[in-house]
């Protein structure tokens, strides 16, 4: 299948799930992860409508941004973050989807130039493994809090990624309880960043509003030496 007809093939799936779920596919932003993939594929991308794009490597976005800097789409950073990267990684995302600790909201916020602001969202660890990315459920409220008293970051919402040994639907929901927390202190940040290529109908079903899907869109990932 060519690009564009991988482009279709997913949103007619979104639409369906949407509509299976009761909701507006309207309201869904379909983020397309490029991870690994040359600079070229997000132009191709762009041409065929898509306005957001994900990364999963600071450098990888960077380097991409500085590419295409005249490319009109939202850059999308959705991987794990260091701190000694913040500033990197502000200079050329429009979105952060991993912020997990007070440090890297800190380090976030120090990075500001000028009076711009910095969407944000809280990266919730829906596994038992505190070594995955991710505050735990329970901490995520304050987390959020913290980032609410930060001027120069905007907190949007809650964003997870499904555990694999436990059925989508049932992790999506807890995600939803605690952005239903979340949301009911800061009632601007209703965002939920869920759902990829194998999960993203039970996210659409569970309230999800932002999809980060990569290869079913972009094809298989190039071999990196």
């Amino acid at each position: 299948m060519s690009l564009a007809a991988r482009l279709s093939a997913i949103d007619e799936q979104i639409a369906d799930a949407a509509r299976l779920a009761g909701r507006d596919a309207g309201e869904l932003t379909r983020i397309v992860v490029t991870k690994f993939h040359p600079a070229s594929l997000v132009s191709d991308l762009a041409a065929l409508g898509v306005t957001d794009v994900g990364e999963n490597r600071q450098q990888e976005l960077t380097a991409k941004r500085t590419d295409l800097e005249d490319l009109r789409v939202r850059w999308h950073f959705i991987g794990q973050a260091q701190t000694n990267k913040a500033a990197a990684i502000r200079r050329s995302a429009d979105v952060v989807h991993s912020v997990d600790r007070d440090r890297l909201a800190d380090a976030l916020h120090r990075a500001a130039e000028s009076d711009d602001v910095l969407d944000v969202l809280v990266q919730v660890n829906l596994t038992q493994d505190a070594g995955r990315g991710g505050i735990s459920p329970e901490s995520a409220l304050a987390l959020a809090d913290h980032i609410a008293e930060l001027p120069s970051l905007r907190l949007r919402g809650v964003m997870a990624v499904a555990p694999l040994d436990e059925e989508p639907a049932s992790a999506f929901a807890r995600l939803r309880s605690v952005a239903d927390a979340v949301r009911a202190q800061h009632p601007d940040a209703s965002w939920i960043s869920a759902g990829m290529t194998a999960d993203f109908v039970p996210a659409i079903d569970a309230g999800a509003t932002h999809l980060r899907i990569g290869s079913a869109i972009t094809g298989p990932r190039p071999v990196r030496g």
